[in-house]
């Protein structure tokens, strides 16, 4: 298992590489524009996990109310309980699980990206300059990429759909998160820091597009039905 996180791991460095050698023939040789190109190229390849995820989310959301009600007639019979909402779940072609399962795939793809990071070899130190950072090796001398990964970081989690019935320890997390992920960022190279803020970004307008075709009225819910059926 460690060997094969640490091709993934090499693999990540390879890529970069071949990213930042990309930027060199288009004639604007960067490390900071190869690391958002890697974040925006694993964002593409992870795009149909997240939205899977986030339909499983929608379509357990849709059947909240009627889980509680099963909760509230069974609660003194837990065994009954679980009996009838397994038959919800297939009646509905739900599976509870479903939402975490890609979570699961995508961790060791993002925990290789951020190793990859952390221990870059910058083999031309000029280019490593970014912006207001004199090295992406280093850390941001002025915090302003901490700042906005922190701050990124919490309007990700914002707009993200919430578990009914969870909505006050899912602020309490994201507050928690944001202040966590600036603090971490503060304290390691910037190139890491740079990755957080795009991928955050990225993330906000994947949302976007997953409210609008997911929670957005009808459409979002026929949709959902239709593609849980064909499943």
């Amino acid at each position: 298992m460690g060997e094969l996180f640490a091709k993934l791991v090499g693999g990540m460095t390879t890529l970069l590489v071949w990213l930042y050698k990309a930027t060199s023939v288009m004639g604007i040789p960067n490390y900071g524009l190869a690391i958002i190109m890697l974040t925006v190229l694993v964002r593409v390849v992870l795009f149909p996990l997240n939205y899977r995820q986030m339909r499983s989310v929608v379509a357990m959301q849709q059947l909240h109310p009627k889980i509680k009600e099963l909760q509230e007639k069974y609660k003194k019979d837990p065994q009954k309980m679980q009996q009838k909402l397994m038959e919800l779940y297939r009646e509905h072609n739900v599976n509870p699980m479903a939402g975490c399962l890609p979570l699961f795939i995508q961790l060791p793809i993002l925990i290789a990206l951020y190793r990859a990071l952390l221990s870059f070899p910058y083999a031309v130190a000029e280019h490593a300059r970014f912006l207001w950072i004199p090295s992406l090796s280093h850390t941001d001398p002025y915090f302003i990429l901490p700042v906005l990964a922190g701050i990124t970081t919490y309007w990700q989690m914002k707009i993200t759909p919430q578990v009914a019935g969870q909505e006050q320890q899912q602020r309490l997390m994201g507050m928690l998160m944001s202040g966590m992920i600036l603090w971490i960022s503060s304290t390691l190279p910037a190139g890491l820091a740079l990755y957080w803020v795009v991928y955050n970004l990225l993330s906000v307008l994947q949302q976007h597009f997953f409210n609008k075709r997911l929670l957005t009225g009808r459409k979002g819910a026929s949709e959902l039905a239709g593609s849980d059926q064909k499943r």
